[in-house]
C-alpha cells in the first residue's frame, strides 16, 4: 500500500496551514507519534493543548520508524502516524516501504526529519508520505499540518469562543459576559449567542427579559439528535443580533453533567454565528474545567477584595497550565468605589495574579439596579454612561479588533522582571 494524501496540495509548505484553515476543529481521530528524541516527543505532547486537538487521541512511543514497524506487525494503525526519522535520506524511502506493509491503505503518514533537502522533500511526496516537517518545528506548526489533512475541505473557519467566569460568588461574571455580548453586537453588528451555563440559577434570562419555552436543558437532553436545525430552534432572540440559550432555573433536578456534555453545543454554535459567549458558572467541576481549557479566550470577573484575588489567583494558575500553548486569561475588575469597602487596587490586584487588567467597571447601584429590575443591559438604561465604552473595550478585545488595554483607570499589566521571579519563587 502508499500513504495517501490529499490531491493538488503542496503538504510539505510551512505552517501557513495554521492560517489557510482558520480554526477549524480537528474531527475525532487517533494519532500514534513514534519518535527517536525525548525534545520530538514533548513538541508532539504539546501540540495536544491546542484547542483544535480537543477531540484528538494522541499517544507517543519510542523508536522512530523502527518501533512503528513493529508495534504494526501486530496492532491496528490508527488515521495518523508521525515518525520522527534520523536516517540518511537515500534510507528512508525503503525504511517507509516496510512500514506501507504494515499499515492500513487509509492511513496517513507525517515525517518528522532533520534534513532539509527539497529533492527528499519531494520523492516522499511522491511515494506517499503527507507531510514532511524539518525538525526542529513548532507546536502549532504540527497542528497546522494535522488540521491541513483532516479539517473538512472548504469548511468555514469556527465561531469565537469568549468563557466568563467570576473569582467568587456576586463577583458579576455573568452581568458582564451579557453587556458584552450587547456591545459585540451592536457595535460590530456580528450575532452572538450567549449560552447560560448555570442551569439552577443563571440570569441570562432575567437579564434580557426572556423567558422562553426552550433552552440549553433542551439541547443537552437532545444528546447525538442536537443539529444546526434544531440549534435554530432552540434558540431565542434577545435584541438584533444578540441570541440566547437560556438556562431553565428549577430546582426539581440535579445538573450533574460529565466532561464533554457540553461540547457539542458549543461546536454548534461555533458553526452557527461568529461570536459564542459562555457564561460559566462560578463552579469546580469536570466540565468547568473541559470549558475553560478549550475555549478561544478567558475573562475573570472579580471584585477588588482578598478572597476575589485569591480565587483568581487560583483560576489564572490553572488555567494557564491547563492551556499553555493558548492565550493567557484576562481580567475585569467589577465594582470598584463600592462605599465604606477597603480594596484592593486595580493595577496591584492584576499584578499579584499576572494577568493582564482588561477593564476597570465602577460600582453604579442605581443604573446597574435598574437594568436589573428592567431586564435591560446598561446600554439601554444610560446610553452616554462611560461604563458602555468599558465593555466595548473588552468585545473588542476579545474578538480580536484591537491590542489589550486596560478599559477605565489603569493601563494593560507590565511585570517588571524582578517581580516575576517573585511570583515564581
Amino acid at each position: 500500500m502508499s500513504f495517501l494524501k490529499d490531491d493538488g496540495k503542496k503538504l510539505g509548505e510551512e505552517p501557513a496551514a495554521d492560517i489557510a484553515t482558520g480554526a477549524r476543529l480537528i474531527p475525532r481521530i487517533t494519532i500514534q507519534a513514534f519518535c527517536e528524541h525525548s525534545q520530538t516527543a514533548q513538541l508532539v505532547e504539546a501540540a495536544i493543548h491546542d484547542r483544535r486537538m480537543s477531540k484528538v487521541a494522541l499517544t507517543t512511543h519510542n523508536g522512530g520508524l523502527e518501533g512503528a514497524i513493529e508495534t504494526y506487525k501486530s496492532n491496528p494503525t490508527p488515521n495518523l502516524i508521525m515518525v520522527e526519522t534520523t536516517l540518511p535520506p537515500a534510507e528512508i524511502p525503503e525504511a517507509l516501504s516496510k512500514l506501507a506493509e504494515v499499515c492500513d491503505a487509509t492511513t496517513r503518514l507525517i515525517v518528522l526529519g532533520h534534513v532539509n533537502d527539497v529533492m527528499l522533500y519531494r520523492e516522499l511526496i511522491r511515494f506517499g508520505v503527507s507531510e514532511y516537517l524539518v525538525l526542529p518545528t513548532t507546536a502549532q506548526a504540527i497542528v497546522g499540518a494535522i488540521t491541513e489533512l483532516f479539517a473538512a475541505e472548504g469548511a468555514a473557519p469556527i465561531g469565537r469562543t469568549v468563557g466568563f467566569v467570576s473569582a467568587k460568588g456576586g463577583s458579576g461574571g455573568s452581568t458582564v459576559a451579557h453587556n458584552v455580548a450587547w456591545a459585540i453586537s451592536q457595535s460590530l453588528r456580528q450575532d452572538v449567542l450567549i449560552l447560560d451555563m448555570d442551569l439552577a440559577f443563571g440570569t441570562a434570562g432575567l437579564n434580557f427579559n426572556q423567558d422562553p419555552p426552550h433552552g440549553i436543558a433542551d439541547a443537552l437532553l437532545a444528546g447525538t439528535k442536537m443539529d444546526g436545525v434544531m440549534m435554530d430552534r432552540l434558540m431565542s432572540k434577545a435584541a438584533n443580533h444578540v441570541n440566547l440559550l437560556t438556562a431553565p432555573v428549577t430546582l426539581d433536578r440535579t445538573y450533574d453533567f460529565d466532561e464533554r456534555d457540553f461540547e457539542q453545543i458549543i461546536e454548534l454554535g461555533q458553526k452557527t454565528l461568529p461570536v459564542v459567549i459562555l457564561d460559566i458558572p462560578h463552579a469546580w467541576t469536570s466540565w468547568v474545567r473541559q470549558t475553560l481549557a478549550t475555549v478561544d479566550e478567558i475573562v475573570i470577573v472579580a471584585e477588588p477584595d482578598l478572597a476575589n484575588l485569591r480565587n483568581a489567583k487560583n483560576l489564572s494558575d490553572t488555567i494557564k497550565s491547563l492551556r499553555p500553548a493558548e492565550s493567557a486569561p484576562m481580567l475585569v475588575i467589577n465594582q470598584i468605589g463600592m462605599p465604606r469597602r477597603p480594596e484592593i487596587s486595580p493595577t496591584e490586584f492584576a499584578t499579584s495574579i499576572e494577568c493582564a487588567l482588561l477593564g476597570q467597571i465602577p460600582f453604579d447601584a442605581a443604573i446597574f439596579g435598574t437594568a436589573a429590575n428592567n431586564g435591560q443591559m446598561i446600554a439601554e438604561v444610560a446610553a452616554n454612561n462611560r461604563i458602555n465604552d468599558i465593555y466595548r473595550m473588552i468585545g473588542m478585545h476579545v474578538t480580536g479588533r484591537n491590542a489589550p488595554e486596560a478599559a477605565g483607570r489603569a493601563t494593560s499589566l507590565k511585570l517588571p522582571s524582578f517581580l516575576k521571579k517573585r511570583m515564581r519563587a
